[in-house]
């Protein structure tokens, strides 16, 4: 996996992935100088934030999404609309968009991710490695993969947990159907080095039909990406804050 400096002739082939990755943590100025440019509601939601880093997070990853959809869609970042399903994953609204563009965003811990690709609905996660509580792998893992976690050296155990928990929001993402598709109700593998894959799913479609990759965002971070079409090829791209600090 190689993270590529911005070409500005860059093209989504048909068959492409691209991932995006950003940091978050621009000097405070720089998010205030980009807040005029977001449209009224997601100035709203930037406002609504109690903590002035929350804020500026929000604002840098809302102008890294609409400045790098623009990029495909041709348009001006600012103008780019946005509709939501009923469980609440983004898309980008008919009148935005010409040929089909699908997308998602995540980010923690002053790291984002977005994945675009023209061929399916996809779906990415991403995580700071850091301790964690035992009780949340036996509330939200299947048995097997609580077996799977528990069979390793403790000292693998904390990054196989991050492996697990962001296949499992990265399958969900893409599915599209937020919380009413049970994290235990699928298996993924995550075994530290070991590819990542869906091993089953009790509830519809075949494990077979998706495409389960491990992504590598830099040190401290792991991420995943699921999309249910099985040819494609990856690509991946460094984003640039805007010169002048707006889009």
């Amino acid at each position: 996996m190689m993270w590529q400096k911005l070409d500005p002739n860059i093209d989504l082939g048909r068959d492409e992935i691209h991932v995006w990755r950003a940091k978050l943590d621009r000097p405070l100025q720089d998010a205030h100088s980009a807040l005029p440019c977001l449209p009224e509601d997601e100035r709203a939601r930037a406002m609504r934030f109690h903590f002035d880093d929350h804020r500026r997070d929000f604002i840098v990853a809302r102008t890294f999404l609409r400045s790098v959809l623009a990029r495909y869609l041709d348009q001006d970042p600012t103008q780019i609309k946005f509709e939501y399903s009923s469980y609440g994953k983004p898309a980008i609204a008919a009148s935005s968009r010409g040929t089909p563009l699908f997308f998602n965003l995540t980010h923690s811990h002053q790291r984002a991710l977005l994945a675009v690709t023209a061929q399916a609905e996809i779906g990415i996660d991403v995580e700071f490695i850091r301790a964690v509580d035992d009780g949340i792998a036996e509330r939200y893992f299947s048995p097997a993969e609580l077996a799977d976690l528990r069979a390793l050296p403790g000292a693998l155990q904390n990054e196989a947990f991050f492996n697990c928990w962001t296949r499992k929001e990265a399958y969900i993402k893409a599915r599209g159907e937020g919380l009413s598709l049970p994290l235990d109700d699928f298996d993924v593998s995550l075994a530290p080095g070991a590819p990542a894959a869906i091993l089953a799913v009790r509830s519809g479609e075949e494990a077979s039909l998706w495409r389960l990759e491990h992504l590598h965002p830099g040190p401290g971070y792991v991420g995943a990406l699921a999309i249910r079409a099985l040819k494609t090829e990856l690509k991946f791209w460094d984003w640039d804050w805007p010169d002048g600090g707006t889009m």
